[in-house]
């Protein structure tokens, strides 16, 4: 898997580092063979090889980690629920109430993990993606993050240890049955999280300039 245990989960933002870019362009195109060639999404493909939506704009923020090879290994994106999302834009008959979108909200997106790993190898990357996402959320004041997801895969989410609830009761969308949920965070959940064996400390590396914005992934 590369770097292991020793690799660290980048923070991505509008101002990322352009050394980013090789695993920037393995995440997208690892994106396009989940999503698009495993999971059957009805999905935009950029040059036949990216998977990239509207929401992939220089407010988005991924948690990306890759191996020395500069391969993407998995990742996550951040939409601020305060901007378009898509809970709020596409999926808001999902929420029996008000969609969340206060400023200190963010959407959880695009968990992708690449099909190259065994099955014990993306639990450990899924897990080390969720310590990194709550770390960087409890350090800039961020206390509820939305998203989602599969019916089958919420029921994994809820079971985490953190304080999770749907939004809503799960519905039919396109053959699938998808339903949404809220996380509400505090200084506890990182020690919740570890009480089920998912959160581990110390994985964050931060990087600041976007490649998204030189225009060599569109």
């Amino acid at each position: 898997m590369g770097r292991g245990d020793q690799s660290v989960v980048a923070i991505v933002t509008q101002a990322a580092d352009r050394q980013l870019l090789p695993p920037l362009g393995s995440m997208f195109e690892d994106r396009k063979r989940v999503f698009v060639d495993l999971f059957r999404w009805d999905l935009h493909v950029n040059s036949e090889r990216f998977e990239i939506d509207t929401f992939d704009d220089d407010w988005a923020v991924y948690l990306l980690e890759s191996d020395d090879a500069s391969r993407h290994l998995g990742s996550l994106r951040l939409l601020r629920a305060d901007r378009p999302h898509i809970l709020g834009n596409l999926f808001s008959h999902l929420c029996e109430e008000s969609v969340p979108t206060a400023p200190n909200t963010r959407e959880i997106t695009r968990l992708c993990l690449s099909p190259r790993l065994s099955a014990d190898q993306r639990l450990h990357i899924r897990n080390r993606l969720i310590s990194a996402m709550v770390d960087y959320a409890l350090a800039r004041g961020i206390r509820t993050f939305t998203g989602v997801v599969s019916a089958r895969f919420l029921s994994q989410i809820l079971a985490m240890g953190w304080q999770c609830s749907p939004l809503g009761q799960p519905r039919s969308v396109g053959g699938s049955t998808i339903a949404a949920f809220r996380i509400d965070l505090d200084e506890r959940t990182p020690r919740q999280l570890q009480s089920t064996g998912i959160y581990v400390a110390g994985t964050i590396s931060e990087n600041r300039q976007n490649p998204l914005s030189q225009g060599t992934m569109r």
